[in-house]
């Protein structure tokens, strides 16, 4: 393909020039002569592979129009080189620090300006081709890294005959309420992912006791209130994301203080595990368990607000209630 190349020069002699060498090179030119010139071309949102622009111009310095590139959403990425007749070292070190990416100076050799600009061209091209590749490999190790959270969190809910796609649902009603209390999209990313883990931990506990069907005794419910810190262990062998582990390992402490593992209080909880604190309690509510079927969207929300300040962060308790009062077909439940 050839290369396409936008030219600003006020010297019409230095332009004619350039057109020259590039024809023959079979290099695609366009030349502006002026600074108001360029502006009306980058108007039309055309993208070249460089900008060659002489630096001293009666109506915008090179410097002007390297600025102007770099902010407009269409060119910025290109590269731009400085054509100038100037010996001044400074000169040349102030425009690298600009942004431009070689300077070029007058006379030039025919042989040394195309070898300079198709190198140019050549590492741009081979940058912007890198970066992409690194983009198609992060979103396919995301996409990878999701499926197996997922695979993961499916398999804990085998466990409970009762509870399949609990995790799930947790996970998208936490993501919803911490969106609706203004965290950051990358914040929503990591709050559902502990969504999804946040019982990991039950991984380890007998498939007897989890899915008992009757009322369970204190021994057996001191297994359970295991998971937490289990799955705390399970997720903390994992050294790059270590606030995977903080869902998993409070989400069952309540806001007055009464809960496990470790009876936190209030804003000594992470915000993500008061979060699914609440998510799973109102999920364990609107499903099928083996001890009774899902309750009325009315009881549902009478125990939240009751439990709101007590069991659950008040301001969460409330984004849930939000989301509750809305959902007037009780869409929000297990199906």
């Amino acid at each position: 393909m050839n290369e396409r190349i936008l030219v600003v020069d006020d010297d019409g002699m230095s332009l004619r020039l350039l057109r020259r060498v590039f024809d023959k090179a079979g290099i695609e030119s366009r030349c502006c002569q002026s600074g108001a010139a360029f502006r009306a071309w980058l108007e039309e949102g055309e993208v070249p592979d460089l900008f060659l622009l002489d630096v001293h111009m009666p109506d915008a310095s090179g410097f002007d129009l390297l600025r102007l590139i770099q902010t407009d959403p269409v060119c910025r990425n290109v590269p731009v080189v400085f054509l100038t007749g100037d010996e001044d070292v400074k000169t040349e070190t102030a425009g690298l620090h600009a942004g431009a990416a070689d300077f070029i100076r007058k006379p030039f050799a025919a042989e040394v300006l195309l070898k300079r600009v198709r190198n140019t061209i050549e590492l741009n091209r081979l940058h912007r081709d890198m970066a992409q590749e690194i983009r198609v490999k992060t979103e396919r190790l995301a996409r990878a890294y999701i499926q197996i959270v997922q695979a993961l969190a499916a398999s804990v809910d085998a466990k409970d005959k009762y509870t399949h796609g609990h995790s799930s649902r947790v996970a998208a009603y936490s993501r919803e309420i911490a969106r609706r209390a203004g965290f950051s999209e990358q914040e929503l990313d990591s709050v559902y992912m502990m969504g999804l883990l946040h019982d990991v931990g039950k991984i380890g506990i007998s498939d007897a006791i989890i899915n008992k069907p009757g009322r369970l005794t204190d021994e057996e419910f001191a297994v359970i209130k295991t998971h937490p810190a289990v799955g705390a262990e399970i997720l903390g062998k994992i050294d790059d994301l270590p606030e995977l582990r903080l869902g998993a390992h409070w989400h069952h402490e309540r806001w007055d203080g009464r809960g496990y593992p470790d009876g936190l209080k209030g804003e000594a909880i992470p915000e993500v595990a008061r979060i699914i604190a609440v998510a799973d309690t109102y999920d364990a509510m609107t499903s099928n368990r083996s001890y009774r079927a899902l309750m009325p969207r009315e009881r549902v929300r009478a125990e939240i607000e009751r439990c709101s300040g007590s069991q659950f962060d008040p301001r969460f308790a409330a984004i849930l209630l939000d989301m509750i009062d809305e959902d007037t077909d009780y869409t929000m439940r297990e199906v």
